[in-house]
């Protein structure tokens, strides 16, 4: 349990790093008031979970996932981890649920950050 623990943190460590230093450099290289790094770090971290969820298994690479996919990939994105649910939802057949998933996250965490930010506001100022 430790081991998995520390794996999944220094996993998480490296990506978040990642996240950093590559967002700062695609917000510097473009200008304009639209999230261009976080939907560019969302977009490569989805690829990646892509890519390695196959590999792994192709590979028998199993014993890495809990520092490539939770820790890494989590700390750079948790957006791959949400792509990944949806898309095994839609692979097993599951559009509905798939769908739902989908709204409900985009629409559910809006409204979480929104509540928050209410809350801090009202608490806080």
């Amino acid at each position: 349990m430790i081991g998995s623990l520390i794996s999944v943190a220094v996993g998480g460590a490296i990506g978040a790093s990642l996240r950093f230093a590559i967002g700062l450099a695609i917000v510097r290289a473009t200008t304009g008031a639209f999230p261009v790094g976080i939907l560019s770090i969302n977009v490569i971290g989805s690829f990646l979970m892509g890519l390695f969820v196959v590999l792994s298994y192709q590979r028998g690479w199993d014993h890495l996932n809990l520092f490539v996919m939770t820790g890494i990939l989590g700390g750079f994105t948790t957006f791959s981890a949400f792509s990944l649910e949806a898309f095994t939802l839609f692979e097993k057949g599951q559009t509905g649920a798939a769908l739902t998933y989908v709204g409900l996250s985009v629409v559910l965490s809006i409204l979480g950050l929104i509540a928050g930010v209410a809350l801090a506001r009202g608490v806080f100022l």
